[in-house]
């Protein structure tokens, strides 16, 4: 069933969990569904419906609604207009409430006691988590941007390193929770709210370092501990422009028939309206999916291929990327690809197979500290800077071996890994591979990376310390990628010791000696596929418009102090100043952080993020500013926060606090 479907927007909806918490709900209801009752797409976020996530939702939610299937939108305890304190990521109240409104909905007298659950980022982590709950009336879900493994593919840690998106998000959050509900909907009970939240919201910063190991914190909420708890059909879609881009092709490996993988160009965003182009009709088959399996209609879609994913040709980095050069491949079932084997030979050049002759060759390496300013946001919103950049300032800190110019184009899919034997002085240092296509003209696109903390080489769970001087086989995992290198362009790959600032350094720079005769990069071969075509969306511009007041701006900028011998990444991002029509409610943001290193020295190293939030209405303005901090000793990270709040010009909260917590090989 679809189709124009007249329906409703409740603004607002009122639900009371058993605990007395009242969660506020936004929901989409197609006209008559008490008579003819409906299936239900529940999204459960703390990204505030009510400014913070309206314009997604009012280009997704309508078109389901007009296809016969209600959708609720509801923020999460402490967020947006709902009651409470948030208490963390993916908690167990978090998933229990979740589980609490998947019973609520199926049991409304418009609902056909089918739900389905979506989400991209927290909304496509929970439901994966929440369908590992298996809620009876939870029937299938689509998951966008997310993770089967919270430790290794999010924003905290990759392989034992500390990546520093994890105080780019603790700032984010603090951002986010320290803003005001809007007094048009919970009336005067807004400034006690307000309040609340300002005086009891966690620093997540402090919980997610007290955990650096892959401990039972970071086990809770990955379903790759337990696939098989997982029974219901999933649609996961990820873009090769963003740090989630792992997930669709583990969820298949993991999840068997039950998962659908789609794998695009984009960054973080849904598909119909995602950067780079081209997209994805995410509605239409969305609408597919869910008539297929919250309400029985056979449309096939059950037939869809395993696996699709667009494989990107030829990529030029450039400060904006609005369409990526590709084709669409599908699998009809995914199996573990074929690899292409390189080595290095005697020449340092890297060849296909094992060469003749190689000789042993140790050689030491030692990045600049400030290696990898190219390496763009882990996660990305935009294709511009957030992007990684034209690699060739970073290969200069970096041991770089690089093929022949290819005499035939060759396609991958899947995880590249490399296998190399090192040696280092130290307990533990970072090692950064990246595989790199060199165009003809000496561009340097980079396809894929990876990186490893020395002491996690057996495992994320028990770290142990590099045995001094003596060498040892180590093995890096590379990110998921989907590449045609063509005829005449090479093939690099790219060893560096740092990749700052989205990675933070070891506390000491002891170097590594790798042994070059022990290397070898392993590619994986698409294989067997067939050449498909993906619909695009029938609305090339599907985002409502507001109103604009002031508008927005975005920086970003390296700074080296040759006198000073330190270099600066800073990044802005504002939002301008918009008003959402129906409510007249205007919103800004802006998030202004630096990263800061003494190339020689990893000790340096400091992060500030802070994030400013506006919301104005005529006669009532709120502002709220929160700062993190991040500083580091040899044993010791040192984070800080600082939230003010002011209503119209006064004061309304400050506070301030700072923790120091050991590191863990890390």
């Amino acid at each position: 069933m679809s189709g124009t479907r007249p329906f409703q927007v409740i603004e607002n909806q009122w639900i009371v969990l058993k605990d007395g918490t009242r969660l506020a709900a936004r929901i989409w209801m197609p006209d008559g569904a008490e008579a003819d009752p409906v299936p239900a797409v529940f999204e459960f976020l703390p990204y505030r419906k009510r400014d913070g996530t309206c314009l997604r939702d009012e280009s997704t939610y309508p078109s389901f609604a007009e296809a016969g299937i209600a959708g609720v939108r509801v923020d999460i305890r402490g967020s947006g207009e709902s009651d409470g304190v948030i208490d963390g990521e993916y908690t167990p109240l978090e998933l229990a409430n979740a589980c609490e409104l998947i019973a609520w909905i199926a049991e409304q007298p418009w609902s056909n006691g089918s739900v389905g659950m979506m989400g991209i980022s927290w909304g496509g982590f929970n439901c994966l988590q929440v369908a590992a709950m298996r809620p009876p009336a939870l029937k299938a879900v689509i998951s966008i941007a997310s993770t089967t493994d919270r430790y290794n593919d999010d924003i905290h840690y990759k392989d034992g390193c500390h990546l520093s998106a994890q105080l780019s998000w603790a700032a984010t959050m603090q951002g986010y929770q320290s803003r005001s509900p809007d007094p048009a909907l919970v009336g005067n009970r807004w400034k006690e709210m307000w309040l609340e939240r300002l005086e009891n919201e966690p620093f997540f910063m402090e919980e997610w370092l007290s955990h650096q190991r892959r401990d039972d914190f970071w086990k809770h909420g990955s379903i790759c501990e337990d696939f098989s708890a997982f029974q219901v059909p999933a649609l996961v879609i990820a873009g090769w422009a963003d740090g989630y881009r792992n997930t669709p092709l583990k969820a298949v490996e993991g999840l068997g028939g039950k998962a659908k993988a789609l794998i695009g160009p984009w960054v973080h965003k849904y598909p119909h309206f995602a950067w780079p182009k081209p997209r994805a009709d995410f509605l239409g088959e969305a609408i597919r999916w869910w008539n297929r399996w919250l309400r029985d209609e056979a449309n096939g879609i059950e037939d869809t291929p395993q696996v699709r994913a667009y494989i990107m040709d030829g990529i030029r980095p450039a400060p904006r990327r609005d369409v990526d050069p590709g084709r669409w491949i599908a699998k009809a079932a995914w199996s573990e690809p074929e690899y292409q084997s390189f080595a290095v030979d005697t020449h340092g050049a890297l060849v296909t197979g094992k060469p003749a002759g190689t000789a042993a060759t140790d050689v030491f390496l030692k990045s600049p500290l400030d290696t990898g300013t190219a390496s763009g946001e882990w996660f990305t919103l935009k294709p511009d800077a957030e992007l990684a950049l034209d690699q060739r300032g970073d290969d200069a800190g970096s041991l770089c071996f690089e093929t022949a110019p290819l005499t035939q184009d060759v396609d991958y899919l899947g995880r590249p890994f490399v296998t190399l034997e090192v040696a280092c002085d130290a307990d533990w240092a970072n090692l950064i591979a990246r595989v790199v296509d060199v165009h003809p003209d000496g561009t340097a696109y980079r396809v894929s990376f990876g990186v490893l903390n020395l002491a996690h080489r057996e495992s994320n769970a028990e770290p142990k310390a590099m045995p001094h001087g003596r060498k040892v086989k180590v093995t890096v995992t590379l990110d998921a990628c989907g590449y045609r290198f063509r005829t005449g362009h090479r093939i690099r790959l790219a060893l560096s010791t740092a990749y700052w600032p989205m990675v933070l350094p070891a506390p000491f720079d002891p170097g590594l000696t790798i042994d070059t005769a022990s290397l070898s990069l392993s590619l994986p071969l698409l294989g067997a596929h067939d050449e498909i075509a993906v619909k695009e969306p029938d609305n090339p511009d599907p985002l409502p418009t507001y109103i604009t007041h002031e508008p927005g701006e975005t920086q970003r900028q390296v700074l080296r102090d040759l006198s000073g011998n330190s270099t600066t990444y800073y990044i802005l991002e504002d939002t301008g100043l918009s008003e959402h029509p129906d409510t007249g409610l205007s919103t800004r943001q802006i998030r202004e952080e630096a990263w800061s290193i003494t190339p020689g020295d990893p000790l340096s190293m400091a992060g500030t993020s802070t994030w400013t939030c506006d919301m104005v209405r005529p006669g009532w303005t709120v502002r709220s500013v929160a700062t993190t901090t991040m500083t580091c000793t040899e044993t010791e990270w040192v984070i800080g926060a600082h939230v003010t709040a002011h209503e119209g010009e006064t004061l309304a909260f400050e506070r301030h606090f700072e923790r120091r917590i050991a590191r863990d090989f890390m």
